[in-house]
């Protein structure tokens, strides 16, 4: 279990991350959502030890990661611009790294190469974008490591890949318990394959919760209301967000489905339904509760 507490990290002025705390259970896929400049990547190197928290810890099953060896060799960290040796190739990053982690599967590696249609041979730096990304994934998941700490890593691929990626990491997770955390601006991807959720928003953590129990908690009802009635009128809601359309009011609120449904019902309303949110649109709602309005941003 990973464990992050009052985890802070500043650069000058700049407090990137705020005193964030999370906990990573085995064997879950952690996404990790923001706003641009929210933290991600700055938090997901203090996870993998390569940046020291100004203050606070992470923990791994209890032992400080920062300068432990052998708690990094239970993770590995594919970074958003990965880093391979200058004109180096995929066989030479594979010695390497086969010599780093000691449950490193060569076999798997190779029949990983060949399966996506990479030369082992050939210098990595005349590969495309997408082609470094499948060859950072490979290393990742032939390391054999506990966590895959990932920051952006379906950026690049084409749509066939990203679903090869998922299945990979789905086989992994049934397989040896691997736990991937997934940093991403992609929510439709992290939606399809995370269990549970860390929005970071300023360098703060807004939540961090099962992505189920947050789509249980929070709802979009589409309705006209009875006439002379306005969405401010709807007191017994948590409303979250309004907009307006005509006669049609979308609105975003909290609660279990069966009260938002009875409070709305007590309102007798000409039209009501209750639609499930994305995972994009509580990303919405929630960032725009703190501030980041696109209305805003735009006019």
């Amino acid at each position: 279990m990973i464990e992050a507490k009052s985890l802070t990290k500043r650069f000058g002025d700049i407090e990137a991350v705020d005193h964030v705390n999370a906990d990573i259970r085995d064997g879950s896929v952690f996404g990790l959502i923001g706003t641009n400049g929210a933290g991600k990547s700055t938090f997901l190197r203090m996870l993998s030890g390569v940046l020291k928290p100004d203050e606070g810890s992470v923990m791994i099953d209890g032992r400080e990661v920062y300068e432990d060896i052998q708690v990094k060799s239970r993770f590995f960290y594919i970074s958003d611009d990965s880093y391979f040796f200058n004109n180096g190739t995929p066989e030479e990053m594979m010695n390497f790294y086969q010599a780093v982690y000691p449950r490193f599967d060569r076999r798997r590696f190779i029949h990983l190469t060949e399966s996506f249609g990479l030369d082992r041979r050939r210098k990595i730096h005349t590969f495309s974008k997408g082609m470094k990304k499948q060859v950072s994934v490979i290393c990742g998941v032939c390391a054999g490591t506990d966590y895959l700490f990932c920051d952006e890593t379906f950026d690049g691929l084409d749509p066939v890949m990203r679903q090869t990626v998922k299945s990979i990491f789905a086989g992994d997770m049934e397989e040896r318990n691997l736990t991937p955390i997934i940093a991403s601006h992609n929510l439709r991807e992290l939606e399809d394959i995370c269990d549970h959720v860390g929005l970071l928003h300023k360098g703060g953590i807004l939540f961090s919760r099962d992505l189920e129990d947050l789509k249980l908690n929070v709802h979009k009802i589409q309705c006209v209301l009875s006439p002379g009635m306005r969405p401010e009128d709807l007191t017994m809601l948590d409303v979250v967000r309004t907009e307006e359309r005509g006669s049609l009011c979308v609105l975003t609120v909290r609660g279990f489905r069966e009260e938002v449904e009875k409070a709305m019902e007590s309102c007798h309303p000409v039209f009501a339904e209750v639609i499930p949110l994305s995972l994009e649109e509580i990303f919405i709602s929630e960032t725009e509760v703190a501030g980041y309005d696109i209305k805003k941003l735009v006019f």
